[in-house]
């Protein structure tokens, strides 16, 4: 006897738009049809109208906008609070949220990080747009809260947040809770935000009964499970290889490193990005404990209430590579200095300041010996670096790859390097140990179907995760074109990997490469001219489904790409701006523009 579904397609498309007490009454109702018994229809009705409940079960998302996964954990935190609340949520992140059914929502509590110059982090991009558009919705049957997480020392501080905070609010939705904001150390304050949103939320569905499950939470929805090594445990591996891959007398200092994590069982994918816990350069360590007449072996307290001695304390546990408004303000205030204490007053100066001045120059320049504990007090915790992944484990095994491009700058007469590039790029040796975890990038990998052409846009270090695709790619045995776009200063000097991009070439796997050269012809050249120069051949990938990948410098090179597509867009497929808008918009919502930008 068959078991197929008797019902036509089209009824069941409706019937899966319906909510669970139209549900309950129709089957009621067709129940009584069935036995052609007007009498049993209006019992039927009358029973299932009796068992509803007095009002639809509100209806709770918490939306995930994240970088690093620091706004996805704590999204999955929030979740957690939710259903022990006995509420009925779902979580998920923003990459796959659909922009147009926010007007639909009931509650949405947002957790976004921010990037570059005050952005929205990539996956959060077609919502950002999408509300900030022409065709702004009207959002005037949601209620909302917004916790922003960003980084204190850059002027836009948290201002994705405060973007979508505001313009949830100008569109008609209502806010539940003040906008939240955390720093690096985002712990407490995001905790504190989510207490006070969950119980905000509690009251809201303390008046209607118990929510039927929505049938919409999934395993890409659901709160992440643990790994093994986190940033929090990570794990101890060691640097089995550093070689310099740009020319010795280039004016980029590029390192290819590779670390073991033989006995880890650390699995990762290509797109995902490797967490470095950097140990501070002791000379600069040995800088800051001279201007402040200390020999190293002074007591200090840690945040966790145990003890160790400040010269530790500063190499391990302190970021002194990276200024911060706080650190100056209170820098200001303990050394009386009329000078620092106008440029604080300025927020203009303070900015300018902030953005050429390490916090050793502020000490060299202003001395004032303080004590271990309150100098420590002054930085804040020392905060791990994400690097993209240079490679694929189906190739490498029980090593990760990186491409690192060291750091270096001078200032008042000393050479200094940033504090995770100088630790790989120099300081560790070979041999040597280094605290790792691994940060998954789903919103960066290469398409499931290997037949699927790729288009590659890369300059300087944000070559790497190409690397992997394409060690993936050939692993997999994957059929796809693969176009390589790359940039960087000079052929001789810059082309990170050329021996490895020749062989591709040389065996086809690499479809097609253009390079673009900075400094080396009397004009400067970008990997965005290169797509200019294409558009006609951009075009007619994208029209046989190419997915197009965009990796390196937030601010400026990924932005002009953008641009440059947008008008490839336009010109190509003969549409307006706001219509190429919406073409890229959907090619990102559709995963086939993806972008790994820092």
């Amino acid at each position: 006897m068959s078991q197929t579904n008797p019902l036509p397609s089209e009824i069941a498309e409706r019937l899966s738009s319906l909510s669970s007490i139209q549900l309950a009454w129709l089957s009621g109702y067709c129940w009584a049809q069935s036995q052609q018994n007007g009498a049993a229809v209006q019992t039927a009705f009358d029973a299932s109208a009796a068992a509803a409940p007095a009002a639809e079960p509100r209806r709770v998302t918490v939306l995930s906008a994240s970088q690093t996964g620091n706004a996805r954990r704590v999204a999955a935190d929030l979740l957690v609070k939710l259903e022990s609340a006995g509420i009925n949520a779902r979580l998920v992140a923003a990459a796959d949220f659909k922009s147009k059914t926010l007007p639909e929502e009931d509650i949405v509590l947002l957790v976004t990080s921010t990037q570059g110059e005050g952005e929205p982090p990539e996956e959060a991009v077609p919502l950002y747009k999408f509300v900030f558009g022409k065709k702004a919705p009207d959002l005037g049957k949601l209620s909302f809260a917004v916790l922003g997480l960003g980084d204190s020392s850059y002027p836009k501080f948290c201002q994705a947040g405060r973007d979508f905070d505001s313009r949830f609010a100008e569109l008609g939705a209502t806010r539940l809770s003040a906008f939240g904001e955390c720093d690096l150390d985002f712990q407490t304050a995001a905790n504190a935000w989510v207490e006070t949103v969950a119980a905000k939320v509690a009251e809201l569905c303390a008046q209607v009964a118990a929510p039927v499950s929505d049938g919409l939470k999934s395993a890409s929805s659901a709160a992440p499970a643990a790994q093994v090594y986190t940033k929090e445990k990570p794990f101890t591996a060691s640097l089995s290889v550093r070689q310099k891959i740009t020319a010795r007398n280039a004016e980029k200092d590029v390192e290819h490193i590779e670390i073991d994590l033989s006995g880890s069982g650390i699995r990762y994918q290509t797109g995902d990005a490797l967490g470095i816990w950097p140990l501070n350069a002791p000379e600069l360590v040995a800088e800051i404990l001279a201007l402040n007449n200390l020999n190293g072996s002074e007591t200090v307290h840690l945040a966790d209430g145990s003890e160790t001695d400040i010269q530790t304390a500063l190499t391990e546990h302190a970021d002194i590579t990276q200024n911060t408004p706080a650190f100056v303000q209170q820098y200001a205030a303990l050394s009386g200095s009329e000078t620092l204490q106008r440029t604080v007053e300025n927020a203009e100066a303070l900015d300018a300041y902030l953005a050429v001045t390490p916090p050793v120059g502020v000490l060299a320049a202003f001395p004032h010996p303080l004590d271990a504990q309150t100098l420590f007090g002054l930085f804040r915790a020392q905060t791990p670096r994400l690097y993209s992944i240079a490679s694929a484990q189906d190739e490498v095994g029980d090593e990760v790859h990186l491409t690192v491009g060291v750091v270096r700058y001078e200032h008042h007469g000393h050479t200094y390097t940033g504090a995770a590039s100088g630790f790989l790029g120099g300081i560790l040796e070979e041999g040597g140990s280094v605290r790792v975890f691994v940060e998954p990038n789903p919103h960066f990998r290469l398409p499931e179907n290997g037949d699927t052409p790729v288009i590659m846009i890369g300059a300087g270090t944000g070559v790497a995760p190409f690397r992997a695709f394409m060690q993936q790619r050939e692993a997999n045995g994957d059929a796809g074109k693969n176009w390589l776009v790359f940039g960087n200063q000079r052929f001789t000097d810059d082309f990170l990997y050329q021996a490895e991009w020749l062989q591709y070439r040389k065996t086809g796997l690499l479809t097609r490469a253009d390079l673009a050269w900075s400094r080396q012809g009397e004009e400067k050249v970008y990997v965005q001219h290169k797509l200019a120069e294409n558009a006609a051949e951009v075009w007619a990938w994208l029209q046989h489904g190419a997915h197009v990948y965009v990796c390196g410098d937030a601010t400026r090179m990924a932005r002009d790409v953008e641009n440059t597509l947008l008008d490839i867009i336009a010109e190509q497929g003969k549409l307006s701006r706001d219509d190429a808008e919406d073409y890229l918009n959907g090619l990102r919502e559709d995963r086939r523009y993806q972008r790994d930008v820092y």
